[in-house]
């Protein structure tokens, strides 16, 4: 049990609630503690009811069954992986920017796991897209092809690929609104993170930084702006080097 805390205290702090509460709430809904009815978002009993708690526990929720069982398993390691990835690379040292990138993300998503998950996912598959992954069966293909890897992947084994290709759109939405059009192109920064997430989660020194390389122009920004202590990506590590 002492390797399984360390374990879990080792998990990015953000991605460590997250995964928590990613287990925790769908398995109070699968042991029947809180009915199911009561966790999904449900906008009328949201708004006329004022069960306000709603908005949180659908973030977490999802219908454990026989027939879901595996992609929940599926959809959980891609949020342990791709979230402490992002939290301790492109984000390391900045937990109130990555907080920040959830809630924009969660807000446009309309509050839902699935779609949430795979944001980030599409995120880092930007910040990291001439990186070499690997897939099933060893298949191998650069990052920024992962997320529609993936969408193709949960369509064969869940049927649908609506969750997916909206925590894609949410996820490019993002990137572009940080990243691309402000550092690429030369345009207005319409995203910047509230001043009240530095003071609750304050910008942090050191740390282990990397997971892949953003693209050169964006590493030019990041060097033109360190003054500022915004966009500090450094240089970064392949998967696997060490």
């Amino acid at each position: 049990m002492s390797d399984l805390g360390d374990w879990f205290r080792s998990i990015p702090l953000i991605t460590r609630y997250w995964f928590a509460g990613s287990i925790a709430v769908p398995l109070v809904g699968k042991l029947g503690l809180v009915s199911p009815v009561n966790l999904f978002l449900w906008p009328d009993a949201f708004i006329h009811r004022f069960q306000i708690w709603r908005p949180i526990t659908a973030t977490f929720f999802f219908p454990v069954g026989p027939g879901t069982g595996f992609l929940y398993l599926v959809n959980l390691y891609f949020l342990y992986q791709y979230s402490s990835r992002l939290e301790t690379g492109a984000f390391d040292g900045r937990p109130a920017d990555y907080m920040f990138m959830l809630l924009f993300n969660w807000i446009c998503i309309v509050l839902l796991m699935i779609p949430l998950i795979m944001s980030v996912l599409y995120v880092w598959a930007q910040l990291n897209r001439d990186m070499i992954v690997s897939f099933w069966f060893g298949t191998r293909f650069k990052a920024c092809y992962l997320p529609w890897v993936i969408l193709g992947f949960n369509y064969i084994i869940g049927g649908s690929v609506i969750n997916e290709l909206i925590g894609n759109l949410v996820g490019h939405l993002y990137f572009f609104l940080m990243f691309k059009y402000p550092m690429d192109l030369g345009g207005r920064n319409f995203l910047s993170t509230p001043q009240f997430l530095y003071r609750w989660l304050p910008n942090r020194r050191g740390g282990v930084s990397g997971f892949g390389v953003p693209p050169a122009s964006m590493r030019r920004a990041a060097e033109d702006q360190q003054g500022g202590g915004r966009h500090n990506w450094g240089q970064g590590f392949r998967l696997g080097d060490q």
